[in-house]
Formats: C-alpha cells, sequence, structure tokens
C-alpha cells in the first residue's frame, strides 16, 4: 500500500502547520486509503498533494475528475453572494437610516445640553 511520510512531505516544502497536522494525526507515515483520504477531506491541502505527489498522468486524471467539481463550487458560490448582496443592501439601508437618525438625537442632545450649560456657566 502506498505511504505519504513526514520526511517526505518536509522535503517538498509542505507548510510546517500541514507538517505539523500530518505528525498529530499520523506519526512518520501513513499508509493512503480513499476511506483515509475521505476522513481527513478537510484537513489537508489534497490540491497541494496532488501538485507534489502525483506523477504526470495521474496528476492529469485528478485535474479532470476535480476541475468540474471546482466549476460546480464557483457556480454555487456564486449564487450564494449574488443573494447575500440582494438582501444585504435593503440591511444596509435600515442601518444607515437608524445609525443617521440615532447620530442625529444625539447631536441634538449634545446641543441642548451644550446651550444650557454655556448659559449657566457664563
Amino acid at each position: 500500500m502506498p505511504q505519504i511520510t513526514l520526511l517526505q512531505l518536509r522535503k517538498l516544502g509542505a507548510c510546517a502547520d500541514q507538517c505539523a497536522e500530518f505528525k498529530k494525526r499520523f506519526g512518520k507515515s501513513v499508509e493512503i486509503t480513499e476511506e483515509l483520504c475521505l476522513s481527513v477531506a478537510g484537513v489537508f491541502s489534497w490540491d497541494w498533494a496532488a501538485n507534489n505527489l502525483l506523477g504526470a498522468p495521474a496528476l492529469a486524471e485528478y485535474g479532470r475528475v476535480t476541475v468540474p467539481a471546482w466549476a460546480e463550487y464557483d457556480r454555487v458560490i456564486a449564487a450564494a453572494w449574488a443573494e447575500y448582496d440582494r438582501v444585504r443592501a435593503p440591511a444596509w439601508d435600515e442601518h444607515d437610516r437608524v445609525i443617521a437618525a440615532a447620530w442625529a438625537e444625539y447631536k441634538r442632545v449634545e446641543a441642548q445640553a451644550f446651550a444650557r450649560l454655556f448659559h449657566g456657566c457664563n
């Protein structure tokens, strides 16, 4: 069964955080299985791993498989941002209205307090 070693990751320039996570979870090495990779799917940079650990034919296949998933991710994220922007605009308008009203009231009280106190001290 193919393995990845901590030494291998360090020699390839993996970042310190990923090396520390690898060491914490697996020690010095781990046998690579689909089950293992899925169990830590959100933990490690699989794109980095693919680019640094796969040979050319496997890397080409990796791209063939992951590019459509990335495109779908982009599509979903774009829709989410569009919805966020749609609902955010009225919320910011209301926020600005409330802030302006509160500021105007504060400035009114501030001016009134100054006028009353100024007359009292002169």
